[in-house]
Formats: structure tokens, C-alpha cells, sequence
């Protein structure tokens, strides 16, 4: 796969041109983190729990919520509440941040990747149905750039093999399918809030699943195994049972999420436009092909605005002539020693030349995506 060497393409500082990401951070950001600094909670506290109550009410979620320092972490805890063991089968996007599959390493399952589909670079049903067997524990799916995957073709497979549906949403808050919240979908869905997510909390993830029986199991994984509650009633009886970690979110991540929240309305909505001025301005363009299915069903989160062309470098060149950054973001899998797959995926190495990532954040406006449309309307 061909790469433009780092020397050639140094990382802009955001005067001099449309960076390629730019983090959001809230107005009332400073404030309720300054607040947080100046009381007793700085870690897990008060501000966590709001935080997650919050965000279980806006973005109606039917299950409980679970806050954690960050998406690998709430996709590790959904693979454990989910009974995944060592040995397990679990099939998992071939194309996507390794946070999404090296979690089931941890555990000692084995993923099986499933090629893209080359529409929209989410995991293929089709190449889904090939792979899925009776050692199938689990169905992974992530919603690239924050398109909705084909849910209910994706739901009626786990269905037939009676398994469950694990939607890693770390680009797809806001985004729904046949009018549903992402989210209100499957048994587990993570999202993340790393820094340069349409929310953020700093760093951090939540998990949110539709089975309230596991919240306890939830939150005693999330803090070492110790139950909080019983711990604070300073009773030597509070065993621990189960092998925890060091997964929870802090009350100044919390603060940041909080302020977040409160404008997110606005910050999807900026981000849409953006997207459909894109659409807009490089549909007819035909060298210039867009990852979107256009699929009725699905309400597109706006993370990442991706494209497919040929001769992507000297597309790339021709973008930072003009102080314009572009670039891939993440990569297949399959080719991290880590993983140890060696399997073809023809859907994958027919577009690994193409996909090319555009400027989509919220420091940009809509004449911004015009120039970046203007250059490539020009060609290269």
C-alpha cells in the first residue's frame, strides 16, 4: 500500500491551512472542570454519575450507561459481560482501529475478520455470512465514520445463530438506523470520547447495553471488582469476586463531557452540513467516488467524510500544495503482525490505494469545504 513518508507531509499547525482534525472543546468546559478542581471529586464522583445520567436521557439509551477512561476500555467490558472466553470465535471488522479487536487478545478469543464493504467501508453481510459458523460467539460491527452498518441484516445473522451484537459506535454518536439511536440496537454498543470525537471527555468511552441485570457486574469490573457502595459502607465483607480493572472515568473528564452535552445538538447539526456540502459539491464529480451507501434507513454521525481516488498520493500532494490536510486514519487489521492473519480480503485490496479521509471538525465552515471541493475539481 502506498504511503506518503512523514517527511514529506509534517503536520500542519492550524494557521497555516485546514488541518485535518481539530478538537471540540465546549465553552462551559473550563468552567465546570475549574468547579470540579475546586471540590472534593476529582476521580470517580458525583460528576461521573450525572454524566452518565445525562447522557443515557439525551441520546436515549434503553439500558443503563457505563462510563470508562476510554472506548477500548467499555469494548473490553463488553466483551466480558457478553461471556466471551478464551477460544472463542468472534467475527470483527477487518477495517478499523485495532481498539476495536485487541481487547478479545486480552481475553484470549480469536477474531475473525470480515472484509469491508467497498460502499461504505463497514463490515460486509455478505462476507459475514460466508464466515459465520457454530463456533461464533459474537458479532462485532463498527459504524465507519458514523454510517450506520446494515443493522438489521447484521441483527437477523446473530439471530439465527442466536449470538449477540456488539456495535462499536466510537465514530457513530447521533447516528441512528430506521429511526432508532445507535445505541437502542443491539445487547452492547461503545462509544468514545477521545479527544477528537464529535463529544469528548478528554479521553473516555461508554458502555451501554440493554440487559440492567449486568450494571452491578458493570461497575464492579470497571473499579477492580469492588463493589463502590459496600466499600463505602467501610465493611470488611465486600468481597471480591470477580477480576476487575482500572476502567473508570474521572470527574474532571466527566466536567468536560457535561459541557459537551449541552451543545451537542449544535455540534452534530454543524457537522451535517458540513458533510452535505461535501456530497454536494463531489457528487458529480466522477473521479471522486464517496463512501456513503445513501441507504434511507441510515442518519450518517458526520465524523469522517471519506473518499475514494485514484492515484491518492499525488491527490494528497496536490491537497498540501494548497494547505490542505487529508490522510487514512486506520488501517486493516489483518496486517499487524499481532493479529496473525494471513486470510484474503478482495473487497479491502481493491480500494486499499483509494480511501482518502477530508477536513470534517468544527473549527471549519462551508466555504472551507468548498475550497477543499475547488481543488479537487481542478484534478490532479
Amino acid at each position: 500500500m502506498a504511503r506518503i513518508p512523514k517527511n514529506d507531509l509534517p503536520l500542519m499547525a492550524e494557521d497555516e491551512g485546514i488541518v485535518l482534525f481539530y478538537p471540540h472543546m465546549p465553552k462551559k468546559a473550563k468552567e465546570y472542570v475549574c468547579d470540579t478542581l475546586d471540590g472534593r471529586w476529582i476521580g470517580q464522583g458525583p460528576k461521573v454519575d450525572l454524566f452518565e445520567a445525562r447522557f443515557r436521557a439525551q441520546f436515549n439509551q434503553p439500558g443503563p450507561c457505563i462510563s470508562t477512561g476510554s472506548g477500548t476500555d467499555a469494548l473490553h467490558l463488553a466483551y466480558l459481560l457478553a461471556g466471551i472466553k478464551p477460544g472463542d470465535e468472534v467475527l470483527v471488522p477487518l477495517f478499523t482501529c485495532t481498539a476495536t479487536n485487541l481487547p478479545l487478545l486480552y481475553i484470549g478469543a480469536k477474531p475473525v475478520f470480515v472484509d469491508v464493504d467497498p460502499r461504505t467501508l463497514n463490515i460486509s453481510v455478505e462476507d459475514m455470512k460466508r464466515k459465520i459458523s457454530p463456533s461464533t460467539r459474537a458479532i462485532v460491527c463498527v459504524h465507519y465514520g458514523g454510517l450506520p452498518c446494515d443493522m438489521a441484516e447484521i441483527q437477523a445473522l446473530a439471530a439465527k445463530y442466536s449470538i449477540p451484537v456488539i456495535e462499536d459506535a466510537a465514530h457513530a454518536l447521533g447516528a441512528r438506523y430506521d429511526g432508532k439511536p445507535v445505541g437502542a440496537l443491539s445487547a452492547f454498543t461503545m462509544y468514545s470520547f477521545q479527544a477528537i470525537k464529535h463529544l469528548t471527555t478528554g479521553d473516555g468511552g461508554m458502555l451501554t447495553f440493554q440487559d440492567a441485570g449486568l450494571a452491578p457486574l458493570a461497575r464492579r469490573l470497571r473499579w477492580f471488582g469492588i463493589d463502590r457502595e459496600d466499600k463505602q459502607k467501610g465493611i470488611w465483607e465486600n468481597d471480591i469476586r470477580d477480576i476487575g480493572y482500572k476502567y473508570q472515568m474521572t470527574d474532571i473528564g466527566a466536567a468536560i463531557g457535561l459541557a459537551g452535552l449541552e451543545e451537542f445538538d449544535d455540534t452534530l447539526r454543524h457537522r451535517r452540513n458540513l458533510y452535505r456540502r461535501y456530497v454536494e459539491k463531489l457528487k458529480p464529480l466522477q473521479y471522486v467516488q464517496i463512501v456513503d451507501d445513501f441507504d434511507p434507513r441510515k442518519e450518517h454521525a458526520a465524523w469522517l467524510f471519506t473518499v475514494l481516488v485514484e492515484k491518492r498520493v499525488e491527490c494528497q500532494l496536490k491537497l498540501r500544495s494548497r494547505r490542505i490536510e487529508s490522510g487514512q486514519t486506520h488501517y486493516r487489521n489483518d496486517r499487524y503482525s499481532v493479529f496473525g492473519c494471513h486470510d484474503e480480503f478482495p473487497n479491502m485490496d481493491a480500494i486499499d490505494d483509494k480511501y482518502l479521509i477530508l477536513p470534517l471538525h468544527t473549527r471549519m465552515s462551508v466555504a472551507d469545504v468548498d475550497r477543499i471541493c475547488d481543488v479537487l475539481a481542478e484534478g490532479w
